[in-house]
């Protein structure tokens, strides 16, 4: 997985925090936490939650996190997302 330096663990896996996107199904999520190779994600406005294998991530580009937040803000409006 590519992403960019501020968004990585040593080992070179997503931070908690970092939104990615899965490649199987083109979905952003904000990273919750990692195990044996799989990714845990959360859907950044809510949702349910899933897990993808670290080889099926990219980088969110700037165009998807921006896209994110102001899903996340969104949803913090309407009292849908507390976090």
């Amino acid at each position: 997985m590519t992403v960019s330096t501020d968004a990585q663990e040593a080992d070179g896996g997503p931070v908690n925090g970092a939104y990615v996107t899965d490649t199987r199904c083109g979905l952003v999520g904000e990273v919750i936490g990692r195990d044996a190779g799989f990714v845990r994600l959360r859907p950044p406005a809510g949702g349910a939650e899933w897990e993808c294998p670290e080889s099926a991530l990219r980088a969110a580009t700037a165009r998807e996190q921006l896209i994110a937040r102001n899903a996340l803000a969104n949803a913090r409006s309407r009292g849908d997302v507390c976090r």
